[in-house]
């Protein structure tokens, strides 16, 4: 059963934030519009997906029982045409492309959804419930193209504020001269010579691109379901459309909260196919940590555009490492006083008032922000950057000497704050199934990657750097330091020994071009 938080979204419909609640107490069911698979996917489809992950993952925080749905549209005119420009069967493509999207939504840390059905897999489901449209008079019949009478439906327009006479022929699809109204749109296709087509009522054919939707939310969630989402792209006409399809199949039919998420833009303009200056999920992650890449995708707020450069996944990634390495040093630290603390541990545990309202406060305000429309991006700063400053204050008290009753409460409040600060991260997705030490040396790799050298490179710079201070050549040691800096690698001294870690290149890098 869910707690009593009040969680407050932004409802596309009303405009405006809305307390949550559930048509079923404790449970709650959510269509998300995944992609057309017939292409590797871009950074508009990882923010989408990241971000009603990060809803998902919230609501399960919250108690709830969630059956989160995402579809694949894998029969659609953008795959079939890219199907015979390759000569490629279109299901086939289209499959190999949603095997694909799995893989980059597991390198991004989203959760399975509970259902992800495919329009290729519920043609049986799409054609009945178009001649539940036509049977109420909604939609008619033309050469075996059957389309949806806009007229037929008085409340078109109600989710995008788009008025019928505002919507002229010609200027979304090729008029065709056959339909009622030009903001008809079909239900079903005719079939065309060289297309993947089905049985039916109305000849063969295959489903126009809105009515997958429809169908398959009322199959997994029914007719009246809680949330609905997708890029704010999808409001007009795909979301439009939704609503007058599933109002005319059934009348009870009603989504509780409709929530999009903003578009990402290059240079301020948005990023898409048609453009050519879109990055697909794959070239960002062959470069920077899948983790860096979501840490960037939540650092603004999931319904404001998002602008895509490289200096602000530098940024994402110098902070997830620093998120990491603390991690670990804390991990080493707890785990080196582990006797300590077992000699010491019948007596009960020791969290310091500092460490009590350091995790109070992290846990308030993660929760006071999260429950507002999911506010990541404060979320990431503030009071959780506060415990992690918190835990490496600690760690340097720990080099001290320390009586075993100090050393106890130190250990006890250090893992009172990690457990904390691990709870936050996972309800972001940002926690990692692997090891601490693993994910830094991932992050390492792909430095070494972007630097455009290996390990053994640095380590014989420093090797020179060091032998140069002995020799006092304090110009070329700085010039060495300098150099790596510049190519996104820091060099530490720590005692008598030079380590290095990633860091954000010291010059402005570009973003790279599209592949």
């Amino acid at each position: 059963m869910a707690k009593e938080k009040e969680f407050r979204v932004y409802n596309s419909m009303t405009q405006q934030k809305e307390i949550f609640k559930p048509n079923v107490p404790g449970k709650v069911g959510m269509y998300v519009c995944g992609v057309t698979s017939y292409d590797y996917s871009h950074l508009g489809h990882a923010r989408a997906a990241v971000n009603f992950d990060i809803l998902y993952r919230y609501l399960q925080h919250l108690g709830y029982e969630v059956t989160y749905v995402r579809n694949f549209t894998d029969v659609d005119d953008k795959i079939i045409k890219r199907a015979n420009e390759i000569g490629e069967d279109p299901l086939k493509l289209s499959n190999r492309f949603c095997e694909e999207y799995i893989v980059d939504m597991n390198d991004l840390q989203c959760l399975i959804p509970t259902y992800q059905p495919r329009v290729s897999d519920h043609m049986e489901q799409i054609k009945d419930m178009i001649t539940q449209i036509i049977n109420k008079g909604y939609a008619y019949e033309v050469d075996g193209d059957v389309f949806y009478a806009v007229e037929k439906f008085p409340s078109y327009g109600c989710l995008s504020g788009q008025k019928l006479e505002h919507n002229r022929a010609g200027e979304r699809v090729a008029v065709d001269s056959r339909k009622r109204h030009p903001a008809d749109f079909a239900l079903w296709k005719s079939a065309k010579p060289g297309e993947p087509s089905w049985d039916s009522p109305w000849g063969p054919g295959r489903p126009g691109w809105h009515i997958e939707c429809s169908a398959m939310s009322a199959q997994y969630l029914t007719f009246k379901f809680d949330i609905h989402g997708g890029g704010i792209d999808l409001i007009f006409p795909h979301h439009e459309n939704e609503i007058a399809q599933s109002c005319a199949a059934c009348e009870e039919s009603k989504i509780s909260y409709w929530m999009h998420n903003g578009h990402v833009t290059n240079n301020n303009e948005k990023m898409s196919k048609s453009l050519g200056n879109f990055f697909t999920i794959r070239q960002i992650t062959k470069r920077y940590h899948p983790l860096a890449l979501r840490h960037f995708l939540i650092s603004s707020h999931y319904k404001s555009p998002l602008n895509y450069t490289v200096s602000q996944l530098e940024s994402s990634s110098d902070a997830i490492y620093y998120i990491y390495q603390t991690l670990q040093d804390c991990e080493s630290a707890l785990s080196s006083s582990q006797e300590v603390v077992s000699e010491q541990n019948k007596k009960g545990p020791r969290v310091s008032e500092a460490a009590t309202n350091c995790v109070k406060k992290m846990r308030e305000e993660f929760e006071e922000k999260m429950s507002d429309d999911l506010q990541t991006p404060v979320v990431l700063t503030g009071a959780f950057q506060e415990a992690l400053k918190y835990v490496n204050s600690s760690l340097k008290m720990l080099k001290k000497k320390l009586q075993k009753k100090q050393l106890l409460e130190l250990m006890e409040s250090l893992t009172a704050v990690e457990k904390e600060v691990k709870e936050v991260l996972n309800v972001l997705g940002l926690l990692s199934p692997s090891t601490y030490t693993e994910v830094l040396q991932q992050f390492k790799d792909k430095a070494l990657k972007r630097a455009g050298l290996v390990e053994d490179d640095v380590l014989r710079l420093i090797e020179e750097r060091t032998q140069a201070r002995i020799n006092k050549d304090f110009p070329k040691s700085d010039k060495i330091r300098a150099d790596l800096t510049v190519k996104g690698i820091a060099l530490m001294d720590v005692g008598n020994e030079t380590i290095w870690r990633p860091c954000i290149p010291s010059e402005p890098q570009v973003n790279q071009k599209a592949e």
